[in-house]
C-alpha cells in the first residue's frame, strides 16, 4: 500500500491518478499512523512549506525513512526534507543538511519557475533511469540547495544551475511534477510503483 500524505497540495488528486495508472494500490490520508503502516510512502505538493500540522505527520515521515520505507518527494515533498526553508524557517524534517532558497527574481527571471526544462543526470539511479536530457515540468518559486551535494540526482537550470532531484538509500525526491510530465514522468512513477 502506498501512502499519499495529505499536505493540502493542488496536485494530490493528480498524483493519486498517476500512481493509480502506474498500478499502485494507494490510500490518501492525514494520519499519522496510516503513514507509519504504508509500504511506501509519497508526499506530493505544491504550497508552502512545512509539515507541522498537529497530527504528528513529521514525525511519522521522519519514522518510516528511517525503517527503510521507500519515499517519494515531488516539489514541496522535496523541499520539506531539508532543513529550513526561506519561505518558513525551521520547518523542515532535517532529513538533510541545507536549506530551501527562494529564486531571485529579474527581467530575464521569472519567478515563479513554471514550465518545461531539460534535466541532467548528476548520478544514475533507478528511479530516473531514462529521464537524462528530458524535458520536465517544474512550477515552483524555492528550491534545495542541499549542504552535501553527493545526493544531488539531477540537475537543471533557471537562471543557474539547481538541483531537480536528489537521492539517499531509500529517499527520492523531485523539484519537478513527474505526474505533469506526460510519459517520462509517468514512467518514473511506475518505477516507484514497481520497485521492491
Amino acid at each position: 500500500m502506498i501512502a499519499i500524505v495529505d499536505v493540502c497540495s493542488g496536485n494530490l488528486r493528480s498524483v493519486q491518478r498517476g500512481l493509480l495508472h502506474a498500478g499502485g494500490e494507494v490510500v490518501v490520508t492525514r494520519d499519522a499512523d496510516v503513514v507509519r503502516r504504508a509500504d511506501k510512502i509519497v508526499v506530493p505538493g505544491q504550497g508552502a512549506f512545512g509539515l507541522a500540522d498537529g497530527r504528528g505527520l513529521d514525525q511519522a515521515l521522519r519514522d518510516a525513512i528511517a525503517r527503510g520505507v521507500p519515499y517519494l518527494g515531488i516539489c514541496l515533498g522535496l523541499q520539506v526534507l531539508f532543513e529550513a526553508s526561506e519561505e518558513s524557517p525551521g520547518a523542515g524534517l532535517g532529513i538533510f543538511g541545507g536549506r530551501v532558497v527562494k529564486f531571485t527574481a529579474s527581467a530575464q527571471l521569472k519567478v515563479p519557475h513554471i514550465g518545461w526544462n531539460v534535466v541532467t543526470e548528476t548520478r544514475p539511479d533507478p528511479l530516473s533511469d531514462g529521464v537524462d536530457g528530458e524535458r520536465l515540468y517544474f512550477v515552483h518559486s524555492y528550491y534545495a540547495a542541499p549542504a552535501d551535494r553527493s545526493i544531488v540526482a539531477l540537475e537543471t537550470t533557471h537562471g543557474a544551475p539547481f538541483c531537480a532531484a536528489v537521492r539517499r538509500d531509500n529517499v527520492f525526491a523531485c523539484q519537478f511534477h513527474p505526474e505533469k510530465s506526460q510519459a517520462v514522468g509517468l514512467g518514473l512513477l511506475r518505477r516507484f510503483v514497481e520497485a521492491a
